[in-house]
Parts: structure tokens; sequence; C-alpha cells
């Protein structure tokens, strides 16, 4: 730890939250975390988020190739103690997070911006719009620039992300503007693909419907996706 400044250390103690505390305090030990280690020591299964949330706290990481206990290749993380330190969590802002996050429910209602449905308060998580990997953050935090995720979403919206040509390279803020992971409510493509979305859940009462959907869609021998496409199809044409 000799090799850390103290600034960079309080920082890093300033981390309070159990994921990215548990990804800081591994690296400080040991000066690097497998993505088998988050895996199999503290079963986190999206080893990409548990990263993100440490450079989301202002703490730059770095990914390495190193070679598993399989001997495979595999990820592992690092300080990257070439990179500009930044000194600013947005996490950890306890009170403006809840402000935002407050002024997200009064505009848009207790809801997933993703799949749309009500939510309660404490299931719903602050995600900014355009990565932050890509935009950073600004001095001044604008509702705007956030949305509301329920857990679900924002796992499927990290993967995608994190496996767009996008994010690996070009790192374009303009592109993500576009995106449907960024703006849902209008967007060209998702995660620079000519494809569109259309999320559905069902719940509470209409658990039946799905039910019969789904016995269906098995009669027919179609997967749920195909199946209900071709009843939306049969009902435009009609």
């Amino acid at each position: 730890m000799t090799q850390y400044s103290k600034a960079f250390l309080e920082l890093c103690a300033s981390v309070t939250d159990k994921r990215p505390k548990t990804v800081i305090e591994h690296i400080l030990q040991h000066g690097q975390i497998t993505t088998d280690e988050l895996k199999t020591l503290y079963g986190y299964n999206h080893p990409p988020r548990a990263a993100r949330d440490v450079r989301e706290r202002g703490i730059p990481l770095k990914t390495i190739r190193v070679t598993g206990s399989d001997g495979r290749k595999i990820a592992a993380y690092s300080f990257d103690t070439e990179a500009k330190i930044r000194f600013r969590r947005f996490e950890g802002r306890t009170g403006l997070s809840k402000e935002i996050k407050d002024k997200l429910v009064a505009q848009y209602g207790c809801r997933c911006f993703i799949y749309l449905e009500e939510m309660e308060y404490p299931d719903l998580q602050i995600d900014h719009r355009i990565p932050y990997e890509i935009a950073g953050e600004t001095d001044e935090l604008q509702t705007e620039d956030f949305m509301l995720l329920c857990a679900s979403a924002n796992r499927a919206k990290s993967w995608s992300c994190e496996h767009c040509e996008n994010w690996q390279n070009a790192k374009d803020k303009t592109i993500c503007i576009s995106c449907y992971w960024a703006f849902p409510e209008q967007y060209r493509h998702v995660a620079m693909r000519q494809i569109r979305r259309l999320d559905l859940i069902w719940q509470s009462d209409e658990i039946s419907a799905y039910e019969r959907l789904q016995k269906e869609a098995k009669f027919a021998g179609k997967t749920m996706p195909d199946f209900v496409k071709e009843i939306l199809q049969k009902m435009l044409k009609a």
C-alpha cells in the first residue's frame, strides 16, 4: 500500500458500499482481482458490474489478461495508477443522489425506465443515461442525465453497453445519445445494432395471461418472443 498516495487511500477508504469496497480492499491487499475471484470468493456473477461500481466512485481501474487456475486466459482488474484520479463520487453523496432520485420519481413516477413497470422505491437504482465511462460526470449533476432502473434492467444495460463497439473503442457520446439504453423513449439503435426492443412484464393478475400464452406457444412449437410477435403481426394485418 506504500505505492499509493495518502489522498488515494483516503478516497478508497471513503467507499462504504459493499461491492465496490470489497473489490477495492482485495486489490489493495493483492494488487489485482480476477473475474474468477469475484465469482468464487465473493459471489459476484457479473464482474464488469463490480468493476464499474469502483470506477463510478472516481477510482480508475485497468483490465489486464492473466492465466486462471485452469490455464485459460481470464480478465483481472487493478488500479490504473497512470490515469487521472477523479476525487468525486456520485453514489457517496447520499443527499444529492436521493434528491435526484426523488425528482425522477416525481417527474416520471416510481417506475423502471426500461420495463416501464411500477416498482417499490428501494427497488429502483439511479443510473447514468450515458455510461459514466464514456461521458464522465459534469460538475453540476442534472436530473436529465440519469434514469431509474430496476436491478434486472441495470444488469441488462451493463452487459449490452460493455459489449458495444462504441464502449470498447470509439467512446463517442453522440452514439450513446441515440441508443435505446440511454433514451428508450426515442432511439435509433441498440448498442449500435439496427434492432428494436419491447420489454414486457406480466405481474399480479396478469400472470395467468402469461401462462396461457406460454402454453399456447409450446403447443405451437414456438418460442414466447416469436409467438407474441406472430400474434401482434396478425393483429396489425387485421
